[in-house]
């Protein structure tokens, strides 16, 4: 079986926000944006990576769910409970940067772990931790 990951889904509770901060902080270009106001589903992903994208859905859009499952998903959201991405990159010391001149809320710095793996971590608008870590190889 060939798979592979396409897209991955983020919470936004601003998607303008989220829309100005994963085109600045990352680099990411749009692909789709799809719906009005506060409920708009947005899709971007790295240039020239049209296999990789990541979804920002508005957190509270899910008719499936309670007012108090609602209010959770928001909490959990802004505390960075509640959704996680992993990026890579080859230069961690440069993303890092970029990172941090886009004024994004850091969580770590660039740091090398004990088992090898160097990384950083911030918050995007809506408060998902986003880990960056460095690839030191041609395997992902």
């Amino acid at each position: 079986m060939d798979l592979t990951l396409h897209t991955s889904a983020l919470p936004h509770d601003g998607p303008d926000a989220a829309l100005a901060f994963y085109r600045e902080a990352p680099g990411f270009e749009v692909r789709e944006d799809v719906g009005r106001g506060a409920t708009r589903w947005i899709t971007v992903g790295p240039v020239g990576r049209p296999d990789t994208s990541l979804l920002l859905a508005p957190a509270a859009a899910d008719t499936s769910i309670t007012d108090a499952e609602r209010d959770t998903v928001l909490e959990m959201t802004a505390k960075g409970t509640y959704g996680r991405i992993v990026l890579a990159t080859r230069d961690l010391d440069a993303t890092f940067a970029r990172v941090q001149a886009a004024d994004a809320e850091v969580v770590q710095e660039p740091v090398l772990r004990p088992y090898g793996l160097r990384d950083c971590a911030f918050r995007d608008p809506a408060g998902n931790l986003v880990r960056i870590r460095e690839l030191l190889s041609d395997i992902g």
